[in-house]
């Protein structure tokens, strides 16, 4: 006898299932932190990704203390700037704008992303009450024209949230740094956990076999065997929201949590693979490396920030021991 209950097939926990409003992803919140005042957040282009040996580090696996393999991935992360800063104030009603200020030193490539605003006045610091703010966020953009795998010099803005300290050494932090170049290193060390947010490869429309992972009607059906079987009821007189159907397949963003940081490198040339990485080409700025996979394809931007739910411990960077990493040719992979 057939069951009554059939469970349904695809998880629903993202949908609507839709294409990405921006190629710049988001995050709706930043983890609090002690170690302060200091940036929660970069931006950097995936490159590809490798092989490696490390010591295993973590210490509830089977394999502790020996040298084992991993797959990583390379992200180049040349420096970023910081175009003004911004404040916002809790209220009733979420957290609004209070007041921002920009520096005078703006790149003319920022006119293709918004009309660049008149240049603050030094007095407009003068006029921030500490008392009034509760966040301080800094306004940065990319420089892609730095990386030659990115075939694009339009930067890309974005704001990384300032932790830990009082509101006032937030402010002093801000004001110290604007005008200015940021780099990796002021937001993360090897050993610790990151959150990586990207958006996932775009593949397209598709049906609901390879979108939701539907049954394939019988072979006897008179129309079509990769259609759902019914999309609903008599009643009520629409089609649910639930029902799968065909539709948009990737380019969505996605948020994976808690990737160990193994290294962090100033110059591509130590880890670029025999032809470069494909579709990339070599790394020449900085360069981060972490363990395992994260979304997109190769020139995606990739944004990352404070692990806000990890599971383990950070280590030290003297305890990420990374013995060998692949620079054989990836052309023939």
């Amino acid at each position: 006898m057939p069951k009554r209950h059939r469970p349904r097939h695809g998880s629903m926990g993202f949908s609507p299932r839709k294409r990405a409003s921006s190629q710049v992803p988001k995050f709706g919140s930043w983890p609090q932190t002690d170690d302060g005042p200091r940036i929660q957040g970069f931006a950097g282009f995936k490159a590809g990704m490798t092989h490696a040996f490390v010591v295993d580090y973590r210490k509830t696996s089977t394999t502790t203390g020996q040298e084992v393999q991993i797959p990583v991935t390379i992200i180049e992360v040349p420096p970023m700037k910081v175009a003004g800063v911004r404040f916002y104030q809790d209220t009733a009603d979420g957290s609004k704008t209070l007041s921002e200020i920009w520096t005078s030193k703006l790149d003319e490539n920022l006119r293709k992303r918004f009309p660049i605003p008149k240049k603050s006045s030094k007095d407009a610091w003068k006029s921030v009450n500490p008392e009034e703010v509760d966040e301080v966020r800094l306004i940065t953009y990319t420089q892609p024209a730095l990386v030659s795998g990115v075939p694009k010099k339009v930067p890309e803005i974005m704001e990384l949230h300032i932790g830990g300290g009082t509101t006032k050494e937030r402010i002093k932090y801000a004001k110290e740094r604007i005008g200015k170049t940021i780099e990796i290193a002021d937001f993360t060390s090897a050993g610790k956990f990151v959150d990586v947010a990207a958006i996932t490869k775009g593949k397209g429309f598709g049906g609901p076999v390879k979108r939701w992972g539907i049954k394939l009607l019988d072979h006897k059906n008179s129309k079509h065997r990769r259609l759902a079987g019914t999309i609903g009821t008599f009643y009520p007189g629409y089609t649910r929201p639930t029902v799968p159907m065909a539709g948009q397949i990737g380019y969505h963003q996605r948020t994976e949590h808690n990737k160990r940081v193994l290294k962090i490198g100033d110059s591509g040339e130590e880890i670029n693979p025999n032809g470069g990485f494909l579709h990339y080409g070599n790394v020449k700025n900085g360069y981060v490396i972490l363990h395992g996979s994260v979304p997109g394809p190769a020139k995606r931007l990739i944004r990352m920030r404070d692990a806000a739910r990890p599971t383990t411990p950070s280590v030290e960077p003297a305890e990420v021991e990374l013995t060998y990493l692949s620079t054989q040719s990836k052309q023939g992979a």
